[in-house]
């Protein structure tokens, strides 16, 4: 049961903002391209997690023989991923803001 709640973060989202090449240089419309992967990527993710559990609330409602742990453990992490998504979005708003506050 222990392995079924291990959290593993995504090795693949430090990949995707480095550089391949070392040698060579990494332009602002790949790294942005890449962001923008790595972000599609993780809301398609969160959007998989609200699914399990709206598959997992459903059993539940209807008397179905549902782990109650696991469901209150997929319900925590797709809170926290939520939680997660907004407060990026929050940080890449302030960060569009501050950007558009710079004098030329």
């Amino acid at each position: 049961m222990l392995e079924k709640m291990s959290f593993q973060p995504s090795v693949s989202a430090l990949k995707i903002l480095q550089p391949a090449d070392k040698g060579k240089e990494t332009g602002a419309a790949q790294v942005g391209q890449s962001f923008g992967d790595l972000l599609n990527q993780t809301l398609n993710q969160l959007s998989t997690q609200e699914k399990v559990v709206g598959e997992l609330n459903g059993a539940f409602i209807r008397g179905e023989s549902v782990d109650t742990h696991q469901l209150m453990i997929q319900s925590e992490k797709m809170s926290l991923g939520l939680q997660l998504t907004v407060q990026v979005r929050n940080k890449a708003i302030e960060a569009y803001q501050e950007i558009m506050r710079m004098q030329m």
